[in-house]
C-alpha cells in the first residue's frame, strides 16, 4: 500500500479555474490539470522570490518534495503553453 498523502500548506486563496489560449472555446482544448501544492509551488518559488529550503518549510514539507512538486508543475505548465492546452486548478 502507498502512503497516505500529507496535508500540505497552501497560503493562498486562488480564484481563478482555468486559464487557456485566447479565441478558443474551452470545449475544444485539452486540459492539464495543476494541483493547489503545484500552484503553491510556483508562487513560493517563482513569485515570491524563496530559495527551495525556504518554501519547503513554509509548505512542511522536504526540500526533495518540494522539488518533486516544483518539477511536475513546471512541465504540466511547459505542456500545456507549447501545445496550447488550457491549465485547470483543482482543488
Amino acid at each position: 500500500m502507498p502512503r497516505p498523502k500529507l496535508c500540505r500548506r497552501i497560503g493562498f486563496n486562488h480564484t481563478a479555474r482555468y486559464f487557456k489560449p485566447q479565441g478558443i472555446p474551452l470545449r475544444f482544448l485539452k486540459e492539464v490539470e495543476l494541483s493547489l501544492e503545484e500552484m503553491e509551488a510556483i508562487r513560493l518559488k517563482n513569485v515570491q522570490g524563496l530559495e527551495q529550503t525556504e518554501a519547503a518549510l513554509k509548505m512542511k514539507t522536504s526540500q526533495s518534495t518540494f522539488q518533486r512538486i516544483l518539477t511536475s508543475a513546471y512541465k504540466k505548465i511547459a505542456v500545456a503553453l507549447v501545445e496550447g492546452k488550457a491549465i485547470k486548478i483543482n482543488e
